[in-house]
């Protein structure tokens, strides 16, 4: 499923590639593409909103929403 993570407290580039290599590391994860200029993060995943957000927490991140991606544009 895929979906889009709404956080705040990605600044740079840097905090980004932070964000998707955290997240690729979950077992159930098959893909992390952040945006650091919207402060989105979008990932196909199936695993529950509850661990993706853990993770981003983990990642140094709030996460403000998590939704599911509707249409290319998310």
């Amino acid at each position: 499923m895929k979906k889009v993570i709404v956080v705040d407290g990605m600044c740079c580039a840097k905090c980004a590639e932070r964000a998707e290599k955290k997240l690729r590391l979950l077992d159930g994860v098959s893909g992390a593409k952040a945006n650091f200029k919207k402060g989105i993060i979008l990932v196909e995943s199936s695993l529950p909103d509850e661990a993706l957000s853990d993770c981003v927490t983990d990642a140094g991140f709030a996460v403000k929403d998590i939704h599911i991606r509707k249409g290319i544009f998310g």
